[in-house]
């Protein structure tokens, strides 16, 4: 039973009962249905700003596992640049010192790496930093595995040549006994004819007239003629970047492109030239330069003997020519 309203009548000067109009209905309602709109608009907002929904909860757990993820591929992209840091440069060091090539420059490695625009898609979105991190190790990784992976085919390549080129590197003394009879080393020594102090680019093996020469290594007859200061001379091709040359020879018993093997003759010892007494000049040249020939006398010396050969080349005397 609702409630008995009431209302003073200033003309009569007294409370007289209210009767409730379908007005007064309609107001009550309204206030009512606006009273809790604006309620449920407070509460939505409210839950909107503060609370998650069950789905936005569930959301925010998987973007917590990708972002879990994407730290674990990040960190693990780390480490598998450190493995292929340590691949490359055994590459280097190792295997390609051992085949006698060329390290691979950085500037190659490196090459193919997008710039910094490269990634400006990215950009804005959530975590747009180690999206970026990731994707550029990735290039990096993909460019460097792909220059590594030529560089091991150049390497397999080497391989199936090392014995060919092993058989061609001069590693023997010319000369039988030679290693008993080197008179004057590599570097500065004083010319016998000119007598002044000039450097000599190759060792000086002394024997008599007519001694048997041998060849180096594996070969090309490159000449066997008459060179400027070198008398009666052979020049031996062995690729892989090595030449050797004899000279001072009284003849040669080989002729220019002739094929010859490691320990075959290929002329005797003579005093053509810039020559005081019958003797053998050897040289080795490495990639257009020349280097001591004592150090590629591996096939013929024990480390001792090496050592031995090594100080009494070393001695700073008079070269023979």
């Amino acid at each position: 039973m609702g409630k008995t309203r009431y209302h003073f009548n200033p003309k009569s000067l007294s409370f007289e009962k209210r009767e409730s109009t379908i007005k007064d209905l309609i107001i009550k309602i309204l206030g009512y249905t606006a009273t809790s709109i604006a309620f449920s608009t407070i509460v939505m907002v409210i839950a909107y700003n503060f609370f998650d929904s069950p789905k936005e909860k569930q959301l925010g757990r998987e973007i917590s596992q990708y972002e879990f993820q994407l730290n674990i591929m990040n960190n693990r992209l780390d480490k598998i640049q450190g493995v292929l840091k340590e691949i490359q440069e055994r590459d280097d060091q190792v295997y390609r010192v051992i085949f006698e090539a060329e390290p691979i420059p950085s500037s190659v490695r490196l090459a193919g790496i997008g710039g910094a625009d490269y990634y400006s898609d990215l950009k804005g979105m959530r975590y747009s930093d180690l999206l970026i991190e990731i994707n550029q190790k990735l290039d990096k990784t993909s460019s460097q595995l792909y220059v590594q992976s030529k560089s091991l085919d150049e390497v397999v390549n080497l391989t199936k040549r090392k014995s060919e080129m092993l058989a061609s590197i001069p590693a023997i003394i010319p000369i039988k006994d030679g290693k008993k009879k080197i008179i004057s080393g590599f570097g500065p020594r004083f010319h016998p004819i000119l007598k002044v102090k000039r450097f000599h680019s190759g060792i000086d093996i002394t024997a008599p007239r007519g001694t048997p020469i041998y060849a180096s290594g594996d070969g090309t007859v490159a000449k066997s003629d008459r060179l400027s200061g070198y008398g009666n001379a052979i020049l031996i091709n062995h690729g892989f970047g090595y030449q050797s040359l004899y000279a001072h020879l009284s003849r040669s018993a080989v002729r220019p492109g002739q094929k010859v093997k490691r320990g075959e003759l290929i002329g005797y010892i003579g005093n053509t030239g810039l020559s005081v007494s019958p003797h053998l000049h050897y040289e080795i040249i490495k990639n257009g330069s020349k280097v001591n020939p004592v150090h590629y006398f591996f096939n013929d010396l024990s480390p001792e003997e090496y050592e031995e050969v090594l100080e009494a080349a070393s001695k700073v005397n008079q070269a023979l020519s």
